[in-house]
């Protein structure tokens, strides 16, 4: 019992470490994000939505929310998590971590806990930014809560496999970069992909981030690209195949004892 105990407090150490970096870090954890989502609102909703009054019955700039508040998750999740992983890596803390009395289980928990965390204040935060350019309307405020949770640990544990992989804060930079923030774009973050023609459209299902955004947006407006069970079969889906190659990493030793 002693032992449960004491890895609780493990836990919870790396957890409160984690989270503090977070507060050292304030302006690049809340306030670039913030200042960035105005200005997607500046731009696309006053350039855009000025344009393009609707999509599927809702206003285009409060359609463009849920696509927002995804990428900001989806960027933040990964950085985080990655960052949180990598740093003991390149300092050699890392061996100390593993060599402590706490579960490979318990670490992920931590570092994927945190990270999952601050991704999901800053996305109550850019939802809040939001609603102080456009009415939100949130009809389903549960199954928003819920996408916004699976999605932030989903994307925090890619994070963590990213970190674990990374040799150079280079690499560390190159995923999500030059793959999800694209795949995002390309995601219908800012538009329904009903309005592509009918071959792009079929090649767009390809992008798993199609089912997330449209999940999430369902939440809010009842109105998405696939149905809601799709898309959320797509997301445990994609958290269950980061878990495996998480535990993968960590039994085999993956780049973490070498």
């Amino acid at each position: 019992m002693s032992n449960l105990a004491f890895n609780r407090h493990s836990v919870w150490a790396i957890y409160k470490f984690e989270m503090a970096r977070a507060l050292r870090t304030l302006f690049q954890s809340v306030v670039a994000p913030v200042i960035t989502t105005s200005l997607y609102f500046v731009v696309f909703g006053a350039a855009i939505g000025s344009r393009m009054a609707q999509v599927d019955g809702v206003a285009y700039g409060a359609f463009i929310v849920p696509g927002l508040v995804m990428l900001s998750l989806f960027t933040q999740s990964i950085s985080n998590a990655s960052f949180g992983i990598y740093f003991p890596k390149f300092t050699g803390t890392i061996y100390e971590i593993l060599s402590a009395p706490v579960s490979y289980l318990e670490i992920v928990i931590a570092y994927v806990g945190a990270a999952a965390s601050k991704s999901i204040g800053l996305g109550l935060i850019i939802l809040a930014t939001a609603a102080m350019f456009v009415p939100v309307h949130i009809l389903h405020p549960l199954w928003m809560i819920a996408f916004l949770v699976l999605t932030a640990a989903t994307f925090s544990l890619f994070g963590f496999i990213v970190g674990i992989w990374a040799k150079s804060f280079e690499q560390l930079q190159f995923i999500p970069m030059l793959i999800i923030t694209p795949l995002t774009f390309l995601g219908g973050a800012f538009y329904s992909i009903d309005m592509l023609p009918p071959t792009w459209r079929t090649v767009t299902l390809f992008n798993p981030v199609v089912y997330l955004i449209s999940g999430f947006r369902w939440s809010f407006y009842e109105s998405s690209d696939v149905s809601v069970e799709v898309s959320l079969a797509m997301t445990l889906g994609f958290f269950l195949f980061c878990l495996a190659v998480v535990g993968w990493m960590f039994k085999t030793g993956y780049r973490l004892k070498s």
